[in-house]
């Protein structure tokens, strides 16, 4: 059996997937990552911890998202909780919930809230459409009203990914 041609046909094919286009994002977790990866960034790098961000426990709270966006609050959520776990010397990151509030907490922890809204009307492009959003985030002890940072990431989704 001659194994040439087989090995041509396999090494052509290889080929031709690695000269193909790649693939724009078709999930909205795929959408989210590059807003997960810039808030994370933001989260980790601008405040003044008091202890080294390994030691940091955040508590991420539900965001607070824009319908109109069609964003999925849950598949956000994750996106933020996977992006800060990723992060070098990064926090502890745990889901929060309200009966988890307590004045008494240990330094350590921060309640982490977010907020993605709509900015305008979504701009039409030839071959896509984005969606102008803000995103902001706001770092409280836990059972302050006080935020003790607060970051605005201003930038647009494309819609065809979510």
């Amino acid at each position: 059996m001659r194994l040439g041609p087989l090995l041509l046909l396999l090494l052509a094919s290889l080929a031709a997937g690695c000269a193909s286009e790649p693939e724009r994002p078709t999930t909205q977790r795929q959408a989210l990552y590059g807003l997960g990866e810039r808030a994370a960034q933001a989260v980790v790098e601008a405040p003044d911890w008091a202890a080294p961000t390994e030691e940091i426990v955040l508590l991420l709270a539900r965001p607070d998202i824009d319908t109109g966006l069609g964003v999925d609050t849950e598949h956000f959520r994750e996106t933020l909780t996977r992006a800060l776990l990723a992060q070098d010397d990064g926090p502890q990151v745990l889901n929060w919930v309200p009966s988890m509030a307590d004045a008494s907490s240990p330094d350590n922890q921060w309640l982490l809230k977010s907020q993605l809204v709509a900015q305008g009307p979504a701009l039409r492009l030839s071959d896509r459409e984005l969606l102008p959003y803000r995103l902001e985030l706001s770092l409280f002890r836990p059972g302050s009203a006080n935020p003790r940072w607060r970051q605005v990431i201003d930038g647009a989704l494309d819609a065809s990914a979510l």
